[in-house]
C-alpha cells in the first residue's frame, strides 16, 4: 500500500508542479507581448506608432505558422463541420471584431500607461454580461448587475487617480473591451451553440487571415500614407520576429494552460499578470500609480474576484444536477427491467409487511 500511495503522491506532485509550469509560462508570454507592444508603440520608447501596421504583422506570421502546424505538419486536425457558409456567416464576423479589439487595444499603449490599461481591462466581464443580457445569452440578475456596477465604480476611481488621463486613449481601450466581449459572446452564439470547438491554433488558422484581409482596409487609409510618407517601410526583423513569435507563443500557451487546468486557473493567473504589470509600469517604466489609482483597481479587482468565485459556484450547481439527473436516469432504467421482468417494484411494495 506503502508503494502506491507514493506512487500516487509522486503524480499528484508531478501534476502540482506542470500546473504551476503553465500558469508560469502563459503569466511571462502575456507579460513580455504586452510590454514589447508598448516598447514598440509608444513615441518615447522605440517610437513605432503604427498600430494597424504593428497588428497585420503578427496575424501574418500567426497565419503562416498556423497554416504549417495544420496542413503542412498536421499537429492538429481542423473541425470537419466547417463550411464555407458557416466560415462566412461565423468566423469572418468573430474575425472581423477580433481586428478591432487588436488594433484599438494596441492604439491605446501609444495614450495610456500599461498600468492605467490593465485598470480599464477590469471591466470585461461588465462588457460581457451586459453584452450577453442584450443578446439574451445571459440572465438578468439584480446581484450580478450590482456586482457589475462595483467593478465599474472601482475602475471609475482608477480613472479618477490617473496622472496621465488621455480621454481619446480611454475611449480606444473601452472600444477594444467592447468589441473583445462582443467577439466572446458570439462565439458562444456562432460557434459553440452549433458544436463546434476552435484551439488557439485553429482559431488563428480560420481567424488570423480574415484579420489581415480586413485590417487592410483601414491600414491603407490610415497608415499607409504615413509610413510611404516617412519611408518606414524598413521592418527591423529582430524586433518585430521576435515579438511576433511571441504573439504566437502566447496562444499556444492559452491552449495548454486552458487545457491542462482550466479557463478559471487562467482569470486566476489574469489576476497576478495585472499586477506584476503594474508593478513593473511604476517600478520599470517609471509610469505614475498614484493611491486613488490603487484604491480603484482594489475595489474592481474585489468585484472581479467576486464575479469569478459566482460563477464557479454556478458551475459547480450544474454539475451536481447533471449528476442528479444522471443518477434519476439510472433509477428510471432500473424500473423499466423490473417492469419487463414481470414485476413491478410497487406490486412487491403493496405485498410486503407494512411496519408501522
Amino acid at each position: 500500500m506503502s508503494g502506491k500511495g507514493g506512487a500516487l503522491s509522486e503524480g499528484i506532485i508531478k501534476k502540482i508542479i506542470l500546473s504551476y509550469t503553465y500558469v508560469a509560462i502563459w503569466i511571462l508570454l502575456s507579460f513580455t507581448v504586452i510590454v514589447y507592444n508598448k516598447f514598440i508603440l509608444d513615441k518615447k520608447l522605440y517610437n513605432w506608432p503604427f498600430p494597424i501596421s504593428l497588428t497585420m504583422i503578427h496575424m501574418s506570421f500567426c497565419s503562416l505558422l498556423a497554416f504549417l502546424l495544420v496542413r503542412v505538419l498536421k499537429v492538429v486536425d481542423p473541425p470537419a463541420q466547417m463550411t464555407r457558409s458557416l466560415y462566412v456567416n461565423s468566423v469572418v464576423p468573430i474575425g472581423i471584431l477580433y481586428s478591432l479589439s487588436l488594433w484599438l487595444s494596441n492604439s491605446a499603449y501609444i495614450y495610456l500607461s500599461v498600468s492605467f490599461i490593465q485598470m480599464l481591462k477590469a471591466l470585461m466581464p461588465v462588457a460581457v454580461y451586459s453584452i450577453g443580457v442584450s443578446l439574451k445569452k445571459e440572465q438578468f440578475k439584480s446581484n450580478t448587475m450590482m456586482n457589475m456596477v462595483s467593478i465599474s465604480v472601482g475602475v471609475a476611481i482608477a480613472a479618477y487617480g490617473e496622472a496621465r488621463f488621455d480621454a481619446w486613449g480611454v475611449a480606444l481601450q473601452l472600444g477594444a473591451v467592447a468589441f473583445e466581449a462582443t467577439r466572446l459572446v458570439l462565439i458562444q452564439i456562432l460557434l459553440s451553440s452549433k458544436g463546434i470547438t476552435l484551439n488557439p491554433i485553429t482559431s488563428l488558422y480560420y481567424i488570423a487571415p480574415c484579420c489581415l484581409a480586413f485590417l487592410s482596409v483601414p491600414w491603407s487609409v490610415v497608415e499607409f500614407p504615413v509610413l510611404r510618407e516617412r519611408s518606414s517601410f524598413h521592418v527591423d526583423l529582430l524586433v518585430f520576429g521576435t515579438n511576433s513569435f511571441c504573439a504566437f507563443a502566447l496562444n499556444l500557451a492559452v491552449f495548454l494552460l486552458v487545457g491542462k487546468t482550466s479557463a478559471l486557473t487562467m482569470n486566476v493567473a489574469g489576476v497576478v499578470k495585472d499586477w506584476l504589470l503594474i508593478a513593473f509600469s511604476w517600478s520599470v517604466i517609471k509610469d505614475t500609480v498614484t493611491a486613488v489609482n490603487l484604491i480603484g483597481y482594489i475595489v474592481a479587482f474585489l468585484g472581479v474576484a467576486y464575479y469569478n468565485h459566482a460563477k464557479l459556484q454556478g458551475l459547480k450547481a450544474k454539475e451536481a444536477q447533471k449528476k442528479a439527473g444522471g443518477e434519476v436516469d439510472e433509477e428510471a432504467a432500473k424500473l423499466v427491467d423490473h417492469e419487463r421482468e414481470g414485476e413491478s417494484p410497487a406490486k412487491k411494495l403493496q405485498s410486503s409487511p407494512r411496519i408501522n
